[in-house]
This record gives structure tokens, C-alpha cells and sequence, in this order.
């Protein structure tokens, strides 16, 4: 399922505190990165995780390799990697985290069987959606300015 209620998607990112951010990147011009660096100014702790980057500092944190390395508790784990990369980290997540609540596939990224087995286990799936649009959305915090609102008187 990826249609979800504004209610269930609320619901999900109040309460929600530690997120892992799984292929984040050091880049500023990635959307993991600015993803990332938004939910940590929204009051969430942010632990990015990507084997390439592992021992570097990212947010105040040091990035991990892989989940595993976590040593505090995850209540959602955001996913920034292909569809088809996605059930080893679910597998790892379930592994790592037993009170995880939430597993947060990126815009284009689903994984039926790896939902379901989340699912499975209690855990809350959310699957092809970006949680910043989500959050920016949902607390009123999209603007209508400069560009894109030249773009809509234009076209009234």
C-alpha cells in the first residue's frame, strides 16, 4: 500500500525521534543529504549510515556502515537506496532495532516483500514517499513564493 492517510503519515513522524538514514551522502546537493539535515533541524537525531563514508562526521554524528553499528535504539529507519537493495536493509533493520516503528522507503523506492515482512513484525511501512515533503506538508510549513508563484498567477 503507498496511499496513506495525512492522519496515519502524522502520526508516524510525531512520533518517531531517531531516524537512520541509510545511503546518506556527504554531497548537500543530494537529496539524502538535505533530507537528512532537514529532519535533523525538525528536532529528530539523525544517524546517517553509508559504508563508503563510514568514521566521517555528518550532522554532529559519525556516520555508520551499517546499521548493525548502532548502539541506541532506532525508531525509523529512512532508505535511500534502489528497490532491489531494499530486504537486506529491512532484514538488518528488524535485526538491529527490536522496537523499531517505522521503515521509510523514498519517493521511487518499494519493496513489496520486504514490506511485508516488516509488517509482519509490527512494524509501519511507508513506501515511494519523502518524509521533509511529508512533514512540510502536513505542519503547514510549504511556502508559495518567489518562483513558483510566479508560475501560478501566470497561468490564472
Amino acid at each position: 500500500m503507498t496511499d496513506y492517510s495525512d492522519e496515519h503519515l502524522k502520526k508516524v513522524l510525531q512520533r518517531a525521534k531517531t531516524v537512520a538514514v541509510v545511503g546518506v551522502s556527504m554531497n548537500p546537493v543530494r537529496p539524502s543529504y538535505y533530507v537528512a539535515r532537514y529532519l535533523g533541524l525538525k528536532g529528530y537525531r539523525v544517524i546517517p549510515v553509508n559504508p563508503g563514508h563510514a568514521g566521517k562526521m555528518l550532522f554532529g554524528e559519525t556516520v555508520r556502515a551499517s546499521l548493525s553499528e548502532i548502539d541506541l535504539p532506532v525508531d525509523m529507519v529512512d532508505i535511500f537506496r534502489r528497490s532491489e537493495a531494499v530486504p537486506p536493509v529491512v532484514d538488518e533493520a528488524l535485526e538491529a532495532f527490536p522496537k523499531l516503528q517505522t521503515i521509510w522507503m523514498q519517493i521511487g523506492v518499494e519493496h513489496a516483500e520486504a514490506a511485508a515482512k516488516a509488517e509482519a513484525r509490527g512494524v509501519t511501512v511507508i513506501q515511494n514517499r519523502c518524509p521533509k515533503i511529508e512533514y512540510q506538508r502536513l505542519f503547514g510549513e510549504l511556502r508559495m513564493g518567489g518562483f513558483a508563484t510566479g508560475i501560478i498567477s501566470s497561468k490564472l
